[in-house]
């Protein structure tokens, strides 16, 4: 297969597009989950039936690879921290530091409402009790997942965590030794060696004979068969999102460096072949320059070949625009997962951004920073949904519960228009509840 690089362009100058038009128009792949819904239900249905010994067996089918056992015995996970390469293990305490640094300061307080003299609302933040976090093991791996999914979990207050991720055939069915180190790093002593459709079912329905409790959500990301895995268990147990395939746009002008762009187009081009990169300029002479160092930085690249595939599929281009103006239209129907502004005053340009997972400003904030050490969090809504979603945070785990304290004389005050509103909805059961507590006294 030729890794020969051809940026499709889609040129919008002279053109006023509405927002419906550019969702039809911009560069968007995606992937189909209603067509592996037929093939994941029946993994699922048999791991809430069967529990371990089922998901076993798939993992055995379609990894072809069983784990001695599900969970991962904890000297197991205390060997793969003590054999870790020292400079990955100070990476990765740098990553959880800043990590915990910028999540802390999302956790949310409780707040009191005091409507009348004996009428109160709390909102109150409680967390998720038991959390599933899901950290794939397919063509990379991802110790940065388990930091994103754990620390935030565990800044919420979640009490109860278990980590899974596939068996890997390389290393004696468990999952792989860097991911189990970032688990013991973060006192994380829970992990289940398994992946796919089946991990996701075994999290939602669990297996008592074996000791294994069902969670309450699953966080993190995975591929086509984990989504619809968690389509079909939504609602058995919380999901944070249907991932899509990863992408990146960069809104830029003649200000930015062409080897900057095409280096961080590269980047998110380098997890899989339908991920996504989409450069949107009203410079040609920077669309040409891009091009070109597109071509020379994927040629010296090590996954040269994925990198092709992905910046030649229909998700990848160029979108020439006519100005800044409409440039920032662009992007927020586009509604990137990370969306990079390299722009004469980045900042100020930023700022006017609606809809983004997550926002790099500036030559020196590449999303590769993000996807490690900004403290920000990589687990971000994709395929056009951070128009209405945000990405992971301590929120995700947290669940708002309002708290209604109302003596006598409080409820009497509003009693009227309980009634008068319950009337109005033929609902008269409800105004009666109220009558009923005051008798004759009203």
């Amino acid at each position: 297969m030729s890794s020969t690089i051809s940026l499709a362009r889609t040129d919008l100058r002279g053109v006023a597009v509405s927002s419906a038009a550019l969702r039809r128009s911009l560069p968007r792949g995606g992937t189909d989950i209603d067509s592996v819904l037929p093939t994941v239900k029946p993994v699922v249905d048999a791991v809430a039936q069967r529990g371990v010994a089922a998901a076993q067996e798939f993992s055995e089918k379609f990894d072809g690879v069983r784990a001695p056992q599900l969970r991962v015995p904890a000297d197991v996970i205390a060997t793969a921290l003590d054999d870790l390469d020292p400079g990955v293990r100070g990476a990765l305490q740098e990553a959880i530091r800043r990590t915990r640094l910028v999540h802390t300061d999302q956790r949310r307080t409780d707040t009191v409402t005091r409507l009348d003299d004996g009428g109160t609302v709390t909102e109150k933040w409680i967390p998720v009790q038991r959390v599933g976090l899901y950290v794939p093991g397919g063509k990379a791996v991802y110790p940065s997942s388990v930091v994103m999914n754990v620390v935030p979990a565990q800044t919420a207050g979640v009490q109860s965590l278990v980590v899974t991720s596939p068996p890997q055939k390389d290393h004696g069915g468990w999952p792989h030794p860097t991911i189990l180190a970032a688990c013991a790093l973060l006192g994380v002593d829970e992990v289940w060696a398994v992946g796919g459709a089946q991990a996701v079912a075994l999290l939602s329905y669990g297996d008592d004979a074996q000791g294994l409790d069902p969670v309450d959500m699953i966080t993190g990301p995975g591929n086509i068969y984990v989504t619809a895995a968690k389509r079909l268990c939504r609602g058995v147990v919380g999901i944070d999102s249907e991932a899509g395939p990863t992408e990146i746009a960069i809104l830029a002008d003649a200000s930015a460096d062409a080897e900057h762009v095409a280096a961080d187009m590269i980047s998110q081009a380098e997890h899989d072949d339908i991920a996504a990169s989409v450069l949107v300029t009203d410079s040609v002479e920077l669309a040409d320059a891009v091009d070109g160092a597109v071509a020379r930085q994927a040629a010296a690249t090590k996954h040269a070949e994925r990198v092709a595939t992905a910046l030649n599929g229909k998700q990848s281009g160029i979108v020439l625009v006519d100005d800044l103006e409409q440039g920032l239209q662009v992007v927020d129907a586009y509604a990137a997962e990370h969306l990079e502004v390299q722009t004469r005053d980045a900042a100020g340009v930023a700022a006017r951004v609606r809809n983004a997972g997550a926002i790099f400003v500036g030559p020196y904030a590449p999303v590769s920073l993000g996807d490690y050490c900004a403290g920000s969090n990589h687990v971000l809504p994709t395929s056009g949904s951070a128009r209405h979603a945000s990405g992971l945070s301590v929120q995700t785990f947290l669940k708002g519960v309002h708290i209604v304290d109302y003596d006598e004389a409080a409820l009497k005050t509003v009693a009227d228009e309980v009634l008068t509103l319950s009337k109005a909805e033929d609902l008269p059961a409800h105004g009666d509840a109220v009558r009923v507590r005051f008798g004759d006294k009203r």
